[in-house]
């Protein structure tokens, strides 16, 4: 499509949908993608009234057939802004601010990997992710990654090439208590193996 980026729709209702597909269809970088499915989209873009759970089952549904995210709601409050960034979206409007061209920049966006949010949602985002950090997880000694100090510690460890008895001379623990904070995270991570754990940290930002 001579380098255009494929858009999906998806839409509570028809009118929304065409009205959508309107403002979209006439915009040269973008082609849109017609069908059920997201096959061939670079970007959905859902439109909902408000960001509920059944607007977050669809925006994961979206993102696990490949698609970034764009989400068009009505009313964004900040429970919508939680479900809709923990559901994976990578962008955020309310639709009285969706003009051809903000969109057209949010859809481009998200194609280069990239979020955007009006930045009223975003400082309550930030607010509302540092409240979760202080309040839940770090009561728990846990992080935003869901993966503790200790953990991160010893998958540092690792990634520096020390053995499970380095480890545990170096951190003041059992072996035992090392091959079993290897053991946990692998498992709840669904990971195979300690190479893979390092990868996960390094993609995380952790080492």
């Amino acid at each position: 499509m001579n380098g255009r980026i494929g858009v999906f729709i998806h839409a509570e209702d028809p009118i929304s949908e065409a009205g959508l597909a309107s403002q979209l269809r006439r915009q040269p970088e973008l082609h849109l993608v017609d069908g059920e499915e997201p096959a061939g989209a670079t970007v959905a873009v859902v439109v909902a009234d408000e960001v509920d759970e059944e607007t977050a089952r669809v925006v994961r549904s979206m993102r696990r057939s490949g698609p970034k995210v764009v989400v068009v709601a009505t009313r964004l409050d900040d429970t919508g802004l939680m479900h809709a960034a923990e559901a994976g979206a990578c962008a955020m409007l309310r639709r009285s601010e969706a003009q051809p061209r903000r969109l057209v920049d949010a859809v481009c966006t998200a194609a280069a990997g990239d979020g955007t949010l009006p930045p009223d949602l975003l400082g309550r985002l930030l607010e509302n992710v540092g409240r979760l950090q202080r309040q839940v997880l770090s009561p728990r000694g846990m992080t935003l990654t869901g993966l503790t100090e200790r953990e991160i510690d010893v998958l540092r460890l690792v990634a520096d090439g020390l053995d499970t008895a380095e480890i545990a001379r170096r951190l003041a623990y059992s072996q035992r208590t090392i091959k079993n904070v290897i053991h946990d995270v692998t498992m709840r991570l669904n990971l195979s193996n300690r190479s893979q754990a390092v990868a996960y940290a390094v993609r995380q930002g952790l080492i």
